[in-house]
């Protein structure tokens, strides 16, 4: 039992593919159970939102953005994703807690199966994306054949603030109300359904200390505007993904030891 436990993260996570498959399977289940329309919900729900925020943004407080729904619904796919996956991620322990103290498994395989489900949710509104470019007839350029580039490394960012959540809402259960908050703070702090352009320079710069920013940066620059982000965006979003899984991955394997006493 103790070699099982010094295994490195990477090894638990190829030894326990299937359960963490079988994981993602049951929260996709769930989420959708008893619905009608099932997984189309991972479409349409995107797109209304899309629809009546464009409405507000667009004709009551008027931004001036070329394309606005494409604009919004990349931002509002991407943020949506990083909301979703980091607060399931955080109740991911405690929610398992009865079979935690039954049976020996990784305990990060929970915040992560949390993360990854959200992730596939956010694969199906990927097809919103779509329709709203054909509808709205963007030009379809070849540089948005890169997207999943910035998808990959906001899942990295996702899964690593998911591990610091579910690890620190064991010991301090204020947390699962705090990050309400804080989350609800940051979507304001992000350039979701706002446009940069015409912002103070002293703004700008603290929007950028944001790591939001670049993901949704570089997602829209390939999607929406058919350009390669610069080397300094990709490296931002490289070096905050690869930092902040690694302390997730720190973190949780330090304060792991004591879950037990918790739950």
């Amino acid at each position: 039992m103790l070699k099982i436990k010094e295994l490195p993260a990477w090894q638990h996570l190829q030894k326990y593919k299937p359960l963490l498959r079988e994981l993602v399977v049951r929260d996709l289940k769930v989420k959708y159970r008893r619905s009608f329309l099932g997984y189309l919900w991972s479409l349409l729900n995107p797109l209304l939102m899309m629809t009546v925020m464009s409405f507000v943004f667009s004709y009551i407080f008027r931004y001036d953005i070329d394309n606005y729904p494409l604009y919004l619904i990349c931002g509002q796919t991407l943020w949506s994703f990083f909301n979703e996956s980091t607060n399931m991620a955080m109740y991911s322990v405690l929610g398992n807690g009865a079979l935690i103290k039954k049976v020996y498994i990784p305990k990060f395989i929970f915040p992560m199966s949390r993360v990854f489900s959200s992730f596939v949710t956010m694969s199906f509104s990927l097809g919103a994306i779509l329709i709203v470019m054909l509808v709205t007839r963007a030009p379809l350029h070849w540089q948005a054949l890169l997207f999943p580039l910035p998808l990959i490394l906001l899942l990295l960012f996702s899964m690593g603030v998911g591990l610091i959540l579910s690890a620190l809402s064991v010991y301090f259960r204020d947390i699962t109300h705090l990050y309400n908050v804080i989350t609800l703070a940051w979507m304001y702090a992000t350039p979701v359904f706002y446009p940069v352009s015409g912002m103070p320079p002293e703004v700008v710069t603290v929007l950028k200390l944001n790591p939001m920013y670049y993901y949704l940066d570089c997602f829209r620059q390939l999607v929406l505007y058919g350009t390669i982000p610069s080397a300094a965006s990709w490296g931002i979003c490289v070096g905050v993904s690869v930092l902040a899984l690694a302390i997730g991955l720190a973190v949780f394997r330090k304060l792991q030891r004591n879950f037990i006493l918790y739950l």
